[in-house]
């Protein structure tokens, strides 16, 4: 992952074009921190540095509502699942939450559960307030009272099927109590080691020569997640439900109801939660289990706050990948005094320079630092940064941490203002910003090796065609020695093995069974998923979300490459469905026709599609009338708010659109209707009335 552009630049002081190019930075290495955390059990920064991310995210995308991505981190759960373990699709997504991190926050977050209702601003909205334990999310199924399956939330809609591994955990149990139990219920919750034993656990491991783990969240994840169940069995593994996903039947009115309900199933429940009749009571809570935190069995990194009412819960659904109803009020970061030794810089994919701090190693949340991002020039201009500054860090926000502001006390005599160079340290070719543009960029494209390097490493990255054994030292050797220059070289590697030098099991590093491995990975690749090839192109501004929009819009590649090509041509009609595409934006418009427009571009295509085989995109699911359909609101409705309205048309499977366009399939016309309902009829675009609208919400 690689920083700058407009990293850093205070939210309120963003234009509409840099805070889009921001928004991008951030899709993109959250989905990175995403990956670390929930698959590989491996994060890189503390919860307070992901959190930081998430809300400057969050922040930019509040001021700039229109430039909300499709593959924006707010529409995002976690990561897919590893491939070491069989997959279980989610009847119900286990969805994540979103953050509060102030008091106001915690207000506000009430005061938008009252207008999404359509609630006075005085109503009373209690909640049920429970410590968030840092484990690992998974969920039980029961099937008449009997443990059936066990399986981790992956990204939200597929898991990893760890049933034999949860059933060893203490606090699920093999047969639900009661004589009412539902037929059918799946239960969810947190997998944590308590403190004592995780210090025992360790314990154990350095005497048997083993490495120790580096906190409890890891040794529980890891502890779950062993292909050997006995291993599993072995580790003092508990849990806390908090939660359910598919069930049959009704738990209860409220959310304390259900929660009860479990506990008499046989489920430990964290003995802390409490129902808070307000926000002044929820923020009490906090501050008094922030108080108590150290004296806990376990850990926790803050409280979560659910709308108590299940009606409402109901009501308010989710947007992306949070529910509307609840929120994680978290503890605040930690920070730590260092030297900044040194400022170099690194070169990303897209060219941009990105200036890194070299730190006197110091020790940050339990983490060794010796780096940290200082975003870019004009970051770097704005505090003053020079080298030999004492500095204060905090691992919030980037794949190393942030330096948040200077000790100006503490500068030794003689420092000078760093300037930033105006040559690619790559390859030395000019190195320019354009107008607007935060960051400064290579101006050599693939002519320069740092960006023709990374561009390979991120065409084999995970989401993209994810070929194990081909990572950043792998690709820097193979493009230095010639064997890989361009994405198609990949797939030809084998043939030309041995071909104009020594093979590769010969060479430095690697040996007939390492070499072995690395050309059956390459032949597992010949064919994609269309989103995933989308996503490794390393289109600017199309991430993972976005590729995905892509995809279910055109369904093939050879749909897709002829329209964009025919865009990039001059072809007025093609441009139209583009920029009708929802939330598509037009500087991704922007981008995808420059990609295509470029001759070599089309050329590695070209190239790439001799050897690999692009699948179409698997059609939308939803309801059978709005099931993959695009639809438009216009006017005002009485019976629900708009939020609710826009809210229950996409959890039936439609795209809710801003503009009548040819795409549109449906619009629903409330009181006050304007110009959208005359484009609808200029169209010939079906409508309905809010009532019409009512009967397709209800089902």
């Amino acid at each position: 992952m690689r920083g700058g552009g407009s990293a850093g630049v205070p939210v309120e002081s963003l234009d509409p074009e840099t805070a889009a190019r921001e928004l991008a930075r951030l899709a993109e290495r959250i989905a990175h921190h995403d990956r670390l955390y929930h698959q590989l059990d491996a994060p890189e920064i503390s919860d307070a540095a992901y959190d930081a991310l998430r809300r400057r995210n969050d922040g930019i995308e509040a001021r700039f509502p229109d430039l909300v991505r499709a593959d924006s981190p707010s529409r995002r759960v976690g990561v897919e699942p590893a491939a070491t373990f069989a997959k279980v699709t989610h009847a119900v997504p286990m969805l994540s939450l979103d953050n509060a991190f102030t008091p106001d926050d915690v207000v506000d977050f009430l005061a938008r559960v009252r207008r999404f209702l359509g609630l006075a601003a005085d109503a009373e909205v209690s909640t049920v307030a429970e410590p968030k334990i840092d484990g690992l999310a998974v969920a039980a199924r029961y099937r008449d009272g009997r443990y059936v399956l066990g399986a981790t939330r992956g990204d939200g809609t597929t898991g990893e099927d760890v049933t034999a591994n949860l059933a060893t955990v203490r606090g699920i149990p093999a047969r639900l109590r009661g004589a009412d139990v539902p037929s059918r219920i799946e239960v969810r919750g947190e997998v944590y080691i308590e403190r004592g034993d995780f210090l025992a656990l360790n314990e154990a491991r350095e005497r048997a020569g083993e490495a120790r783990f580096a906190n409890p969240r890891n040794s529980a994840a890891g502890s779950l997640r062993q292909l050997d169940p006995k291993i599993t069995a072995e580790r003092p593994l508990r849990f806390f439900a908090y939660g359910w996903g598919e069930v049959d039947g009704d738990l209860g009115d409220t959310h304390w109801q259900c929660l009860q309900r479990l506990k008499a199933m046989g489920f430990a429940i964290n003995p802390m939660a409490k129902v808070c009749a307000d926000a002044e009571a929820c923020i009490a809570f906090h501050r008094e289990l922030e108080a108590a935190r150290a004296r806990l069995g376990y850990d926790i990194d803050g409280v979560v706050y659910k709308v108590d009412r299940r009606d409402w819960q109901t009501r308010l659904g989710a947007v992306g990948r949070a529910p509307r109803w609840a929120i994680a009020h978290k503890f605040p970061a930690e920070k730590a005094r260092t030297v900044l030794r040194e400022i170099v810089m690194q070169v990303g994919r897209t060219g941009v320079l990105t200036p890194v701090a070299q730190l006197e190693p110091v020790t940050v949340g339990g983490v060794v630092v010796s780096r940290a991002t200082l975003h870019n020039e004009d970051e770097i201009a704005r505090k003053d940064i020079r080298v030999g500054d004492t500095v204060l860090i905090q691992r919030a926000g980037d794949v190393i941490p942030q330096v948040v502001a200077i000790v100006v006390e503490d500068r030794p005599k003689g420092t000078r203002p760093f300037v930033f160079p105006t040559t690619c340290p790559a390859c030395g070719s000019l190195a320019v910003r354009e107008e607007g543009e935060a960051a400064r960029r290579c101006t050599a494209g693939l002519i320069c090796p740092a960006q023709a390097v990374e561009r390979l490493r991120h065409f084999v990255s995970r989401d993209a065609f994810d070929i194990e054994g081909l990572g950043e030292k792998q690709i820097q050797a193979f493009h230095a020695a010639g064997l890989i220059r361009e994405p198609a070289d990949i797939f030809t590697l084998r043939t030309r093995d041995g071909i104009g030098g020594p093979p590769l099991a010969e060479r430095d590093g690697w040996g007939e069974v390492s070499a072995g491995n690395l050309f059956r990975a390459i032949a597992a690749r010949h064919e994609i998923a269309l989103e995933r090839f989308l996503f490794a192109l390393g289109i600017r501004r199309v991430g993972e979300g976005m590729a995905k929009v892509l995809a279910r819009t055109y369904r093939t590649w050879r749909e897709l490459r002829a329209k964009v090509e025919a865009a990039a041509e001059g072809d007025g009609e093609a441009v139209a469905e583009l920029n009708s595409i929802d939330k598509i934006g037009d500087k991704v418009v922007e981008e995808l026709i420059g990609f295509f427009a470029e001759p070599h571009n089309r050329a590695m295509l070209d190239g790439v599609a001799r050897h690999v085989r692009v699948l179409d995109a698997a059609a939308a699911k939803g309801s059978a009338t709005l099931g993959g359909k695009t639809i438009v609101f216009t006017g005002s409705l009485t019976r629900m708010t708009r939020s609710e309205a826009k809210s229950r048309a996409e959890s039936l499977g439609a795209t809710v659109a801003g503009s009548v366009s040819r795409k549109t399939n449906l619009v629903v016309v409330g009181a006050d209707a304007g110009s959208k309902a005359a484009k609808a009829r200029e169209l010939g675009v079906a409508t309905i009335d809010e009532d019409g609208w009512m009967k397709l919400a209800e089902g």
